[in-house]
């Protein structure tokens, strides 16, 4: 991102702010580490001890950070390790959006904490809908009106489970070029047979790329995520991130998770889930229960049923757990169904087959 647009876009207070220096941020190789007030002795209990628990963590883990930009085909100074994209989500609206100024635009029906963090900030939230009739295609010139610091696009969008196009991403980009980030999230991306736009980080300035490893990665449990973009985004996050972000502990197993072994454990794993959410969907398909089914590059489904309210509720009674979408804008009695192991997805299929709602 240019400086000029940095400045303009930025909160000016936070450009001028000198951000915390951790004594972590300072420290280099030492014997004797005296700088932090920790406690010189680690407590007993069942960890490593080479975890040295006592001591406060990396900032950001050059392990972890060094896999993620492998994996991410990046730089190191384009990514920035999260707990989670939740956190890339608020320390973006913090970062940019004035309380009671600036506002924030997003897609629905979309992932909901795009618009809860920005009330938390206090920043306007702008909603321009998707179109199911035209795929879910956002609305360009819609969304170049509102003059809004950033936006906010899913990609697979949850819960639709559709995929916008690069190009598509790339035009939004292009005509807020001088105006707004395009921040894509995403989360789902693994599950897609399309590129991440990771590859257009350089080609504009003013995109931003959210990953996690919680979904294809099963790692939701560490809440670890990142934030791809240009590297004067990054350093500004950086000054307002807590100093110590990521635990000991969530460094260390995420860095094993990373490895080249459980990689290839991964792509195995996303080839089942993918395989079974076409079972899932061929076989819903004759399913009276199920009105409409749309197409998915995620790893779920969104269906559209006579009555969600019951038909959760009674799945619940069931022992399974499906989310209502109906609150969604265009969603009405929808429902969204995560793609499980081949057992559970038989079991929720023959409870949908035998579904009879109540008159």
């Amino acid at each position: 991102m240019s400086q000029e647009l940095l400045q303009k876009l930025a909160r000016p207070e936070l450009l001028a702010m000198q951000g915390y220096s951790s004594a972590r941020m300072e420290a280099a190789a030492a014997a004797i580490v005296l700088n932090a007030n920790e406690n010189p002795w680690a407590p007993v209990c069942d960890c490593d001890p080479d975890w040295q628990i006592n001591r406060y963590p990396e900032p950001q883990p050059q392990a972890v950070r060094r896999r993620l930009a492998e994996i991410y085909q990046i730089s190191e100074d384009h990514l920035l390790v999260t707990r989670g994209s939740d956190e890339g989500i608020d320390l973006l609206i913090r970062a940019f959006c004035q309380a009671g100024i600036d506002s924030i635009t997003y897609c629905p029906p979309t992932f909901g904490m795009y618009a809860i963090s920005a009330v938390i900030q206090n920043a306007a939230v702008i909603a321009i809908p998707l179109d199911a009739s035209k795929n879910w295609q956002p609305d360009v010139n819609a969304i170049q009106k509102t003059k809004s610091k950033l936006v906010f696009l899913c990609r697979p969008n949850n819960p639709t489970g559709h995929t916008l196009t690069i190009t598509a991403v790339s035009e939004l980009c292009a005509r807020l070029s001088n105006q707004s980030l395009v921040i894509v999230d995403e989360a789902y991306i693994e599950f897609s047979p399309a590129q991440s736009m990771a590859s257009r980080l350089d080609a504009h300035p003013n995109l931003v790329v959210l990953r996690t490893l919680s979904k294809a990665w099963g790692l939701a449990g560490l809440r670890c995520g990142a934030v791809l973009a240009s590297p004067d985004i990054i350093q500004l996050l950086l000054k307002i991130m807590a100093p110590y972000p990521l635990p000991i502990a969530t460094q260390r197993l995420v860095a094993q998770a990373l490895n080249d072994k459980n990689a290839s454990l991964v792509n195995h794993r996303i080839e089942r889930l993918l395989a079974e959410r076409e079972r899932l969907a061929d076989a819903l398909g004759d399913c009276s229960a199920i009105q409409k089914i749309w197409p998915s590059e995620a790893n779920f489904l969104l269906l559209e049923v006579a009555d969600a309210d019951t038909l959760v509720a009674a799945a619940a009674q069931a022992g399974i757990l499906i989310r209502n979408q109906s609150a969604q804008p265009g969603l009405d009695n929808c429902i969204r169904i995560s793609i499980g192991t081949p057992e559970e997805n038989t079991v929720l299929l023959n409870f949908l087959q035998s579904y009879r709602a109540k008159p």
